[in-house]
């Protein structure tokens, strides 16, 4: 349940269960692709420093806090969804 990327059809799932489901597997989603943008701009700010422009650089820590900051609004959504479903453990 709490690894959920995909939806997987089920007859006993009901309309409310299946919107919760959807915000763990859009949190999902977005924790992967904001963690995953997160380290590249943090890769390109700090270790390749030497090789990107100012203008690109001060772009990169801009990214850098939306991206983590998006990173926690998934969170969050999944957090929803996973409270939504019952569980008290997150």
């Amino acid at each position: 349940m709490y690894t959920q990327l995909f939806l997987k059809n089920s007859p006993f799932v009901n309309d409310s269960q299946l919107n919760f489901q959807l915000c763990i597997i859009a949190g999902n989603w977005l924790l992967i692709t904001c963690g995953l943008i997160t380290a590249a701009l943090i890769t390109m700010n700090f270790a390749l420093d030497q090789y990107v422009s100012l203008s690109t650089q001060i772009a990169g820590h801009v990214g850098t806090i939306l991206s983590a900051s998006l990173f926690k609004i998934g969170y969050v959504i999944r957090c929803v969804g996973v409270h939504g479903l019952g569980y008290k453990v997150f």
